[in-house]
């Protein structure tokens, strides 16, 4: 009886650890609930002064309290640490608040960040400023960007859509009232068009108007259409397209001179304009011509963008810039259209040039992380902004399809807009694929 129960003993023991070893990989998330979370949190207590002090991140305390130590306590004088004010731990990792003493400041923390990565054994380390003197260690126990799973409480909001997921495990939201303007950029399978499809299902689900300028046919933008107000699939038609949008700019400055406000959102709520978010999928189409004659057509169709860009914000207008490249070499007018553009979001790109011009203005060192980014991990980003500060993300998985399904869902909350009626997009009913032919030829039977 002794040895049945021994036997059940070591294979429940290694039936827990086989559970745990398959949670590793396939649950990250538990596992590090369970187990790493608990172990981390133990090795950062216990070695936090020693891993301090030989990454140099001690200082030489104050003469008072020198003296104190000396004097009072009888104890010998020792550099400080920063002082742990909170510890949290997290579905994704460990967040540690931190007061700095005097002599050290973010940036030091920063710079050996990589050391405290391998002194803790966690995946990484960033370090966020939170007010003057403080500071916050953002620790993650695995690779969040392995396989993305998106919060629930992460739901779009106003005129705030979460998109991604940043590696520190926090959600990327792409805001429009504090970046009304982005560009994403992206190589062939980089995963832009699922960025764009967790953009645009969010967007749906907004009482704001969406307008889609897609020179390759629609084939990205089609699929949208019982949610766009409005759909440009050819050069001419986005020229007459931002044209109309221009016109309606101008007549939204005179709707707020005449209330005598700068801003859509300081309008009454019975007289404000419905917000518009503009989707460009391909932006490089709007520079290529074919002949020397179309030239200043385009260069007009450009000059208008860049005027949207410049002025639309304070009317509700807001541009969403996507291309698998964007470089000055385009045409006139594409640099000026990247300064008006504040957000970036770079994907896997297939030359340096673009990834430079996405990122090089506002984020040097990011240039390096986007030309990083490997093949077999489409999705993945670096997103940055004009405050300097930048990040890598990755957007969940989303099929064309799922998308769609959201816009027909919410197609009711499409505005009526006058000025865009001839652009309104008309939903057609997709054709069956024809039947494939047999790959055997029958043949008759004779006699």
């Amino acid at each position: 009886m002794t040895d049945v129960a021994t036997w059940f003993e070591l294979g429940g023991t290694a039936a827990g650890a086989g559970g745990l070893g398959y949670a590793k990989y396939r649950a990250p998330r538990l596992y590090w609930s369970l187990v790493g979370l608990p172990v981390t949190w133990g090795r950062f207590t216990w070695t936090y002064r020693s891993t301090m002090d030989v990454c140099g991140l001690t200082v030489r305390p104050s003469g008072l309290r020198a003296f104190m130590t000396r004097n009072v306590a009888r104890r010998e004088v020792r550099p400080v640490a920063p002082k742990v004010r909170r510890v949290r731990g997290t579905s994704t990792g460990l967040r540690v608040t931190l007061r700095l003493p005097a002599g050290l400041e973010p940036a030091d923390i920063t710079a050996a960040s990589e050391r405290l990565r391998h002194a803790w054994g966690v995946r990484s380390v960033m370090v966020g400023e939170t007010k003057p003197g403080y500071v916050e260690l953002r620790m993650t126990g695995y690779d969040v960007l392995s396989r993305v799973r998106m919060p629930r409480k992460a739901k779009p909001r106003d005129l705030v859509v979460p998109v991604a997921m940043r590696e520190d495990g926090t959600v990327f939201e792409r805001n429009y009232r504090e970046v009304p303007m982005a560009l994403t950029l992206g190589a062939t399978l980089s995963g832009k068009s699922m960025y764009q499809r967790n953009l645009i299902k969010g967007l749906a689900q907004l009482p704001v108007g969406l307008i889609g300028i897609d020179c390759k046919r629609g084939v990205e933008h089609g699929r949208y259409a019982p949610r766009l107000s409005a759909l440009a699939t050819d050069l001419p038609s986005a020229g007459r397209l931002i044209d109309a949008m221009v016109t309606e700019m101008e007549e939204r400055f005179d709707l707020l001179s005449l209330y005598g406000v700068s801003d859509l959102w300081e309008l009454p709520d019975h007289v404000r304009p419905v917000p518009l978010v503009v989707l460009i999928d391909e932006v490089a189409e709007l520079f290529f011509v074919i002949s020397k004659k179309d030239e200043p057509e385009r260069d007009r169709v450009v000059m208008q963008l860049v005027r949207l860009g410049q002025m639309a914000r304070a009317i509700g207008i807001y541009l969403e810039v996507c291309g698998q490249r964007f470089g000055s070499d385009q045409g006139k007018g594409a640099t000026a259209l990247r300064a008006q553009l504040t957000g970036r979001v770079v994907h896997r790109v297939n030359d340096k040039a673009s990834a430079d011009m996405g990122l090089s203005d506002i984020a040097p060192e990011a240039v390096l992380a986007a030309t990083a980014i490997p093949a077999n991990r489409p999705g993945v980003a670096v997103a940055g902004d004009t405050s300097g500060g930048w990040s890598r993300i990755r957007t969940p998985e989303m099929t064309p399809d799922e998308a769609a399904a959201v816009c027909r869902e919410f197609a009711h909350l499409t505005p009526e807009l006058s000025f865009l009626a001839p652009f309104r997009p008309v939903s057609q009913i997709i054709p069956p694929m024809p039947a494939a032919p047999p790959l055997v030829k029958p043949r008759p039977v004779t006699e």
